[in-house]
């Protein structure tokens, strides 16, 4: 689950990693505790087992006189190995159960405390100002369903809240969207993948998803199987117990899923429209690389996802995330935020985390290294999902009602170049 080596030879390392997280600091001693009663528990179980094993050895060539002593003296040992191998398997369980506790090691840098203590690395473009066209500008539900492109009120009817329909040119938009994502991520290596959207408990917590965040994971319990909340979870999988050749570069993939969030926690936040709901379309960039390269790749999706954001034509920010709010197995993570005309402020459509080797260890994905095996690293990165609608209406909206389609998108929509309540207008 972690490095234990370098946990036990700095300790202090991991405790600045949970305060700066907010998290106990006491955790890293009792792991280290019950890592020394592990290993003591096993290392007298072994003993007590070889002892046993050379005894069995003197009862076969004692004499016979000898034997039913040496054999009453053997059950007495086979019962104690046993007696020590039960306590060793409750030391190793309890030292699991802690050590699953522990996220992973931050990454030196990355600001300390909670969602407000994030750091702007860098803001792009101006937010419109709609003064200048002469219009209070209205928000993406108002504008998706005069466009009739968004239907939450039959979503709620059918589903319940936080639930919707896509029909028409909002249907289209979205699939424009991950068609044109698709195509950023492959042409930057990554392969298009369609990935499974169930997945099984130990592909779920080898993610770090069953932590502290388990409430927004749905579960069929019945099948004992997991709804995935990002494709990250099982293109994690995808290698699982496997030793993998990066000797030629990064594994890539595109993972293209529904997602899905139960949103606990959530209750009154984003209630409107489509920014916060149950059921999702995204396109999720997904790498496997050497430890060494960790940090170059995460740079390099975070580039990939800015391309996204430009091609669409957002004005957006990019933050450092705090160490308070990064997920269990990131080790440090990068939002880019668009602006929402309507809210007058920056919301998420984008993050990417470097997991550093934090799933792959848990996972048990490694590649040989200099005679031996060693752990990956996976980083993932969104490059598109449903939310994206939101500023793409918001921001390109025009007084008589319509929205001008990003030049990037016209070719997935045939040419479309705006779509207005009498209808689309195309290029000529």
């Amino acid at each position: 689950m972690i490095d234990l080596v370098l946990l036990r030879e700095n300790p202090d390392l991991f405790k600045a990693s949970q305060e700066a997280r907010g998290l106990p600091v006491g955790l890293v001693d009792e792991i280290l505790a019950a890592d020394s009663a592990r290993r003591a528990a096993i290392t007298a179980f072994e003993d007590a087992r070889a002892e046993q094993k050379s005894f069995s050895s003197q009862i076969a060539t004692a004499a016979k006189e000898d034997k039913p002593a040496l054999i009453a003296q053997g059950k007495e040992k086979s019962a104690r190995v046993k007696a020590l191998q039960a306590e060793s398997d409750e030391a190793t369980f309890a030292f699991e159960a802690l050590a699953a506790k522990l996220p992973n090691l931050i990454i030196d840098g990355i600001p300390a405390g909670g969602e407000e203590n994030f750091a702007t690395l860098k803001t792009v473009g101006e937010p419109r100002d709609f003064s200048i066209d002469g219009f209070e500008p209205l928000d993406h539900l108002e504008i998706g369903e005069k466009l009739r492109a968004i239907d939450t009120q039959r979503g709620t009817k059918v589903s319940g809240a936080r639930f919707h329909y896509l029909t028409g040119f909002g249907a289209k938009l979205e699939m424009a969207l991950l068609n044109l994502a698709r195509d950023v991520a492959e042409d930057a290596g990554f392969c298009p993948t369609i990935t499974p959207t169930l997945v099984k408990p130990e592909v779920m917590r080898g993610t770090g998803f069953l932590g502290e965040h388990a409430d927004e994971v749905y579960r069929l319990e019945a099948d004992d199987l997991f709804l995935v909340g990002t494709s990250e979870v099982p293109l994690a999988g995808y290698h699982m117990d496997e030793i993998i050749d990066l000797e030629d570069g990064p594994l890539r993939y595109a993972g293209i899923s529904s997602c899905y969030r139960r949103e606990a926690g959530s209750y009154g936040k984003d209630t409107r429209g489509i920014i916060r709901v149950h059921q999702f379309q995204k396109v999720e960039m997904f790498s496997y690389v050497q430890v060494e390269q960790a940090e170059a790749e995460h740079d390099r999706m975070l580039a990939l996802q800015e391309k996204m954001l430009q091609l669409c034509e957002l004005p957006y920010r990019v933050i450092d995330t705090a160490a308070g709010d990064l997920g269990d197995s990131a080790a440090r993570k990068y939002d880019c935020e668009a602006w929402v005309p309507t809210q007058g402020t920056y919301r998420e459509l984008t993050s990417t985390s470097n997991c550093t080797t934090f799933q792959a260890r848990r996972l048990q994905i490694r590649e040989r290294h200099s005679g031996a095996t060693r752990p990956v690293a996976t980083l993932n990165g969104t490059m598109a999902n449903t939310r994206w609608l939101v500023p793409i209406l918001e921001n390109h909206q025009q007084a008589d009602g319509s929205v001008t389609v990003p030049a990037a998108l016209r070719p997935y929509l045939g040419g479309m170049v705006a779509q207005g309540p009498e209808g689309p207008r195309f290029e000529r």
